[in-house]
């Protein structure tokens, strides 16, 4: 079987695995604090033109967000996302597990605006009984969405600033965000983002790495004893060091933004089959992941040799599927499988 059905099947590039092998034996300090984490954050930091933004690396994105909203919230706030977001489906309740309620809003590729947030706010504002209601404090996005679609720095200033004027944090969940720093047309770069967003992650687990999530605080007010609640959250790596390694290697000479770039261009071969064959796309990313229109006839038959995600499924016989190229996703899989479009 060829697989597309995510960016996390492999184990890691082969530039991470020689760094883990090279460094097993060096004996180091625990919990994020030796020397190749401090020179990863280093590097996250200077790279993002935020030397006052605090880096912490934890294991996966699902205990990244939950510590992070967590962490955040006093216990009678809620955090705003996506009806489609991830903290909101595909997190087992985690964020409401925590104590704090999800706030969500309709969204059709995976994206929120500014009036929808100024929407919500004034009407708890407005609310007669605004005190026996989960007051909004934060505001969560996916970038790359849930459906692989990007914020542009025009939409992410107007969040920005909504947040400001509301008292809200902004929080961006970046478990894809090298595959969405590398789109050609992408107009936000890791300077913007830590610029307007109080904390982001970048996202390592979904982007060659073993595993791993690099949370980055660029509001001071909110640095102060995140590492307590890490603890807490069970988010403490005692072999740290196996994060900062990778993330190290990571960033050096641009692996990150090269091997991501690799799936974004296979990602667009496929899609070029895609509307060759006559299929329409569900959504237009420009991201790894892309959506598409089949006829239900045809699924039997696109399983017999390749996976992929079922999505969803709509009127007259016809399903959204979900193909996904990742950092390891090989050329010569993906002119197959288009051979094989073809002929179904």
């Amino acid at each position: 079987m060829i697989a597309f059905h995510s960016d996390y099947a492999e184990g890691a590039h082969e530039k991470i695995l020689e760094e883990l092998l090279r460094t097993n034996m060096v004996q180091t300090p625990g919990y994020g604090e030796d020397e190749y984490c401090l020179e990863a954050a280093g590097m996250i930091q200077d790279i993002c033109e935020c030397p006052e933004a605090a880096v912490h690396f934890l294991v996966g994105g699902t205990q990244a967000n939950l510590t992070v909203i967590s962490s955040f919230l006093r216990p009678h706030q809620g955090v705003i996302s996506a009806e489609c977001g991830h903290i909101s489906v595909h997190e087992t309740g985690a964020i409401e597990a925590t104590g704090h309620k999800v706030l969500t809003l309709k969204s059709a590729d995976g994206k929120i605006d500014a009036g929808q947030i100024r929407q919500l706010c004034t009407a708890h504002i407005q609310d007669d009984s605004y005190e026996h209601m989960v007051q909004p404090k934060m505001v969560y996005i996916s970038n790359p969405t849930e459906y692989g679609m990007l914020y542009s720095k025009e939409e992410l200033t107007r969040i920005s600033e909504i947040c400001r004027e509301y008292g809200l944090y902004l929080y961006m969940d970046g478990a894809r965000l090298g595959y969405g720093l590398t789109v050609e047309n992408n107009s936000l770069g890791l300077k913007e983002i830590a610029a307007l967003c109080d904390a982001f992650t970048i996202g390592g687990t979904k982007c060659g790495a073993l595993f791993g999530e690099a949370v980055v605080i660029s509001n001071p007010a909110l640095q102060e004893d995140f590492r307590y609640l890490m603890k807490q959250k069970g988010g403490m790596l005692a072999k740290g060091r196996l994060l900062g390694i990778q993330f190290k290697a990571l960033f050096r000479d641009g692996l990150y933004f090269h091997i991501c770039r690799h799936a974004n261009r296979l990602a667009m071969i496929m899609r070029g089959g895609f509307l060759e064959k006559g299929w329409e796309m569900y959504v237009n990313s420009d991201t790894n992941q892309q959506f598409v229109i089949v006829p239900d006839t045809v699924i039997a038959r696109i399983s017999e040799k390749y996976t992929f995600s079922c999505f969803a499924k709509l009127e007259g016989s016809r399903s959204v599927l979900r193909f996904c190229t990742s950092w390891a996703t090989r050329e010569k899989d993906v002119l197959e499988f288009l051979e094989d479009l073809r002929a179904w």
